[in-house]
């Protein structure tokens, strides 16, 4: 189980596969560096990011699902680590931030649904779901993608939003490049939903 969690009243956690970019959102929110890498499973910790000011963080969990050279024990012990800290702080999550590869998400949620597995992206979107957590999905490396609405649409799809996906634009699907520092449509989401938990003085670290 993670240990060290640092005492703060409320959070955003960033949850995805390994290697879809989670490392560097949080450094375009915070402005600071995390350990980033091409190497799947850099994180295996959460990596938290608070300010003495406020009762407030940013927490950049590890990745989920298949790690190149991690074994299967290890990958399933992460995973159930990440859903234990999220049931555990859940009062405490504002929101969360479930990033996935815009250029690969549909194939991979379509591959494990050709098996008739859950995908862990589609259930980990419910699963914050079910605990009413209000979560934005980051769809992240949009610069690889040609047909971007296209491509949109299917993960709403996916998810069981109704297309099309700018009905969800403002609070839950956010299409973005961390890597060139294209996150405002993020940070617009995540101001929505701080403003609905009436934690305004919060909005100046999701603002540019």
């Amino acid at each position: 189980m993670f240990e060290g969690r640092p005492d703060r009243d409320d959070e955003i956690v960033l949850v995805g596969r390994s290697n879809v970019g989670k490392s560097t959102i949080m450094r375009e929110l915070t402005g600071h560096s995390v350990p980033t890498g091409q190497k799947p499973g850099v994180t295996r910790e959460p990596n938290h990011f608070d300010w003495a000011s406020q009762s407030f963080m940013f927490t950049d969990l590890p990745g989920f699902g298949f790690m190149s050279g991690v074994e299967g024990e290890h990958r399933e012990a992460i995973q159930t680590d990440i859903v234990h800290y999220i049931e555990d702080n859940a009062e405490s999550i504002l929101a969360a931030v479930l990033v996935v590869d815009g250029k690969s998400v549909i194939d991979i949620i379509d591959r494990h649904s050709d098996r008739g597995e859950i995908p862990h992206d589609v259930e980990m979107y419910h699963f914050l779901e079910e605990l009413g957590i209000p979560t934005v999905v980051a769809v992240n490396k949009m610069d690889k993608v040609d047909d971007n609405d296209d491509r949109l649409n299917d993960l709403c799809d996916r998810l069981g939003l109704f297309p099309p996906w700018q009905q969800w634009d403002e609070d839950v699907i956010a299409p973005i490049t961390a890597k060139a520092g294209r996150i405002d449509s993020l940070r617009t989401a995540l101001q929505h939903h701080i403003r609905a938990a009436k934690r305004d003085e919060l909005l100046q670290f999701v603002t540019a």
